[in-house]
């Protein structure tokens, strides 16, 4: 059997399917134990490189279904549930279902966007650099969203205000997550590029 076939025969695979999203899962749940708190509530993560690795794997399906988990068990934080978030607290008292639509439908979001990117460089460079494109993105994403979804829908309330303290909202942005993104990017970019290479190498991703 060709790799080709092999590949496509172990994708479709409900079993590996299955087994692969809940190790995803399970890996999202114990990154959301190891944030690591920053001012402002809010805190450095890197639940978006599982996201990233679903796309690769499993396409699409993959990354709206992690991107999914990602979303809910940030909703869950916000009541202390799988981890902790300060920030989501604080905006959940404020409304539970704009704080649902700001932390799970932005995650998704982040799963389809990196599918998006995934679909578009995979063949197109080598296996290592198109798993950084794709991790890196991820990162980006979630950042994007993340903040653009929060100014949106919280931005006018008195906990926001408090926050942003009167300043431009690209600066209130800037100085918030400018650091925390950077890293933010940088791990993700370096690990779904060296677990990209490890799931090539297993013919579990073709490329």
């Amino acid at each position: 059997m060709s790799q080709s076939k092999n590949y496509t025969s172990t994708r479709l695979n409900p079993t590996y399917q299955l087994v692969l999203l809940a190790m995803l899962t399970a890996v999202l749940v114990v990154l959301g134990m190891v944030n690591i708190p920053q001012p402002a509530g809010l805190s450095i993560t890197f639940n978006m490189i599982p996201v990233a690795i679903a796309c690769m794997a499993l396409g699409m399906k993959g990354g709206l279904i992690i991107g999914g988990a990602f979303g809910l068990i940030s909703f869950l934080q916000c009541f202390g549930i799988c981890g902790s978030s300060g920030m989501g607290a604080a905006l959940v008292q404020v409304s539970p279902f704009l704080c649902f639509v700001q932390r799970f439908v932005s995650r998704v979001l982040v799963g389809l966007l990196t599918a998006c990117v995934w679909k578009l460089v995979k063949g197109r460079m080598n296996i290592g650099l198109s798993g950084a494109v794709t991790g890196f993105c991820a990162a980006f994403f979630n950042t994007l969203l993340f903040m653009t979804s929060l100014v949106l829908l919280f931005g006018h309330t008195e906990y926001m205000q408090g926050l942003i303290a009167g300043r431009a909202i690209i600066v209130y942005i800037v100085a918030s997550v400018g650091i925390n993104a950077v890293v933010e990017m940088i791990v993700a970019a370096v690990i779904t590029s060296a677990v990209g290479a490890a799931l090539k190498k297993a013919r579990l991703i073709a490329q």
